[in-house]
C-alpha cells in the first residue's frame, strides 16, 4: 500500500496525516500527549483533510481534554526501590535520609539518588526531583541552542522550562520565546535536541505545512524517526521486575 505524509496546523491543533490507498479517512487522538492522526485517502487533497478536521474539532478537544486530565502515572510514593527515566535510561531510586539540605544524585551503579533530611514528606521529594529535571534540562538546552542557531538562521530570545500537558515545547515567534516540558529530561537526549530544533524552527515557520516540513527535513533529516521515538515513550512510570 503506498503511502505519503503530511504535517499541518487546524485551529491551533497540530495533525499527522497518513495518506494511504484507502476508502475512508478517519481521525484518531493518541495518548499520551493527546497527538492526532489522520489517515486520508490518497485522492483527498489539503482542504478536503482540513475540512474533515475542522468538523470534528469537538470530538478531538474532548478527547485531548481527557487525555490532559487523566493521571497517566501511578500514585509515586518516592520511596527506595522505585524506578525514574533519567535521560531514556531506567535507574532505581535510593532515598536517603540524613540531615541538611534535600538534593539529588547520579551514582556509577545506575541509582538516582536522593537525600532528604528524615520525615521529608513525599510531594517535598516529587518537588526536589523535578527541581533536579529541570536543573538538567537548563544544563544541556543551552548548548542545543548555541549549535543550532546557526543551522537555523534565527537567535533564541529567551527560554524557560515548565510542565505542561498536552506538548513538549512551544513556541512564541514574535518574542523568539521558547518553553520546554520538564517532562523531556526523562527522555533520550536525541528527544530533547529535536524538540529544541523544532521549535526553533517555528521561529521562521508558524504553522506545520509544506513549508515547515521542508524545512525540518534540511534542519535535520532525521526528525520523524526521532518525533516517533519520543511519542511511543510513555509517561507513565514504570515498575522493577524482580
Amino acid at each position: 500500500m503506498s503511502t505519503a505524509k503530511a504535517y499541518l496546523t487546524v485551529r491551533g491543533i497540530d495533525v499527522d496525516v497518513i495518506y494511504k490507498d484507502i476508502k475512508h479517512l478517519h481521525i484518531g487522538v493518541y495518548p499520551p500527549l493527546g497527538r492526532v492522526r489522520v489517515a486520508a485517502p490518497s485522492r483527498l487533497g489539503e482542504a478536503d483533510v482540513r475540512l474533515a478536521v475542522v468538523q470534528r474539532l469537538p470530538w478531538i478537544k474532548r478527547q485531548r481534554e481527557q487525555l490532559a486530565s487523566a493521571d497517566r502515572q501511578s500514585v509515586r510514593e518516592m520511596d527506595s526501590g522505585e524506578s525514574h527515566y533519567v535521560w531514556g535510561l531506567r535507574r532505581r531510586l535510593r532515598v536517603i535520609e540524613r540531615p541538611g539540605r534535600g538534593h539529588v544524585e547520579l551514582d556509577g551503579r545506575d541509582r538516582l539518588l536522593l537525600y532528604v533530611p528524615p520525615g521529608t514528606e513525599t510531594e517535598v521529594r516529587r518537588k526536589l526531583l523535578e527541581s533536579w529535571q529541570r536543573h538538567e534540562l537548563r544544563q544541556r538546552i543551552p548548548e542545543l541552542i548555541s549549535r543550532w542557531e546557526p543551522v537555523v538562521g534565527r537567535q533564541v530570545g529567551r527560554w524557560s522550562v515548565r510542565r505542561m500537558k498536552t506538548k513538549w515545547g512551544s513556541c512564541n515567534r514574535e518574542s523568539g520565546y521558547l518553553w520546554f516540558n520538564v517532562e523531556l529530561a526523562k527522555k533520550h537526549p536525541r528527544a530533547l535536541e529535536y524538540i529544541v530544533v523544532h521549535e526553533m524552527t517555528h521561529l521562521i515557520e508558524r504553522n506545520h505545512g509544506e513549508r515547515f516540513t521542508s524545512l525540518m527535513d534540511g534542519f535535520m533529516p532525521d526528525w520523524r524517526a526521532r518525533r516517533d521515538e519520543l511519542n511511543a515513550a510513555p509517561l507513565a512510570a514504570e515498575s522493577w521486575d524482580a
